[in-house]
């Protein structure tokens, strides 16, 4: 099976974008009963994360958190990337680029409150994430 590619358009510098039933979608297409779900996200200024995404308070916590983390400006020293998005990089280094999931009877696997989130860091921007479903 191909990548299926999700075009994803962020509104903020920094937000989480669930794309859960997105990817589902793709799993359920891909007909694949048993196997393995890879997302990617070919951006050096974003990431994937799996987390909860019953409560939109754990997004906003963890963007502040990563915010505190790793703030624009850094509080020792000079960031030297010229694009002034230095600590996007960061942040997209630290959430990852990817996500590997279980698919079992067709579907994706997910605990009870989990997610998968685009997370953008040097928005808005379009977006694209890759879904890969691979038989096993």
């Amino acid at each position: 099976m191909e990548p299926v590619r999700l075009q994803v358009e962020t509104t903020e510098r920094a937000q989480m974008v669930d794309l859960t039933e997105r990817v589902r979608q793709v799993v359920r297409a891909s007909g694949i009963a048993s196997g393995l779900c890879h997302v990617f996200c070919p951006h050096t200024t974003a990431g994937l994360t799996v987390n909860e995404n019953a409560d939109p308070d754990v997004s906003h916590d963890l963007l502040l958190a990563l915010r505190n983390a790793v703030p624009a400006e850094a509080s020792a020293g000079r960031y030297r990337h010229g694009e002034g998005n230095s600590d996007a990089h960061v942040k997209a280094s630290l959430a990852g680029a990817s996500a590997l999931l279980p698919v079992e009877g067709g579907a994706l696997v997910l605990g009870t409150w989990q997610g998968v989130f685009l997370c953008e860091f040097d928005g808005p921007r379009r977006r694209t994430v890759q879904v890969k479903v691979i038989a096993g």
